[in-house]
């Protein structure tokens, strides 16, 4: 994997289209230095996904990534067994006169051709390359055990075949929206950062920069309301992507300037709940009103 220094990092992330602060540059580039997973955790839509993307982008190494959910074990992040391949296995050695050796047949139904690998195993069979483990807090407590033995060794061992070890840790990066406080052992096997809401002056480049069809103008004017509205008491304060969404729709309808009407008609790519729609438009009624 290619040795980046800070300013590298940060100029080939911008080159993706992700724009971080210092703080966040600073520790994605610790993190790859020292071989560290990274945690970052902040609000639904403050970029936490976007970065493990964009480190994967700048770095050209495969993204991987888990989904965290409730229930989630072990099986569903490591690896399992293609079992109707096995059963037409079985079949044809049945067909083929080699069914009576019993021993032979059941080593050969767990070989490695039949192992399905899951996202922790392809991370570490195909290291070097980016392991996204996403929304980490909606997994239990033995998911989070789990994942703190796979991170403090870098290797699963499959009874059927063996040990897999990385040949090169992979980039490590796990998201939490803390909806539940996570446990200290794993926090402290990682770096830790809280990503804010963007200011002002950087969601306008972001939105200059993911969405260049927008004008000037209008994301000044979006952006502006956007910030506005994350402290209007929301269920689910608009992210940096509904920001994106909503300027991207405002466009795709020609508007030149952020008006009632118009933010009126595309509120559906800011807001996702009908109480939070009530507000916006209310709050909308005063800031836009002429």
């Amino acid at each position: 994997m290619e040795t980046l220094s800070a300013h590298e990092l940060t100029t080939r992330l911008q080159q993706t289209g992700y724009l971080c602060d210092e703080a966040l540059a600073t520790v994605t580039f610790l993190a790859l230095r020292m071989q560290r997973p990274l945690l970052l955790e902040g609000e639904p839509g403050t970029g936490k996904t976007a970065l493990a993307e964009a480190i994967a982008e700048a770095l050209e190494l495969p993204l991987i990534r888990l989904q965290c959910y409730e229930g989630i074990d072990a099986t569903q992040a490591l690896y399992d067994w293609d079992f109707p391949r096995q059963i037409l296995h079985l079949r044809a050695l049945e067909a083929a006169g080699r069914g009576t050796d019993v021993e032979e047949a059941e080593k050969s139904l767990y070989d490695e051709r039949f192992l399905l690998a899951r996202p922790v195993l392809q991370a570490l069979q195909q290291a070097p390359a980016v392991l996204l483990v996403d929304e980490v807090d909606r997994a239990d407590d033995e998911f989070e055990a789990f994942l703190l033995e796979v991170l403090s060794t870098y290797q699963v061992s499959i009874p059927e075949l063996g040990t897999v070890v990385a040949a090169t840790p992979p980039v490590v990066v796990l998201t939490s929206n803390r909806t539940r406080e996570l446990h200290d052992a794993l926090k402290r096997r990682c770096l830790y950062h809280w990503i804010e809401h963007p200011g002002l002056e950087r969601e306008v480049q972001i939105v200059r920069t993911r969405a260049p069809e927008v004008s000037e103008q209008l994301a000044q004017q979006v952006v502006g309301v956007v910030q506005q509205l994350r402290h209007a008491g929301l269920q689910k304060p608009p992210g940096v992507a509904e920001t994106l969404d909503w300027a991207r729709a405002l466009h795709h309808l020609g508007t030149a300037t952020l008006d009632l009407e118009a933010s009126a008609r595309t509120l559906g790519a800011l807001v996702k709940y009908r109480e939070d729609a009530q507000k916006v438009q209310q709050a909308l009624d005063q800031m836009l009103r002429p």
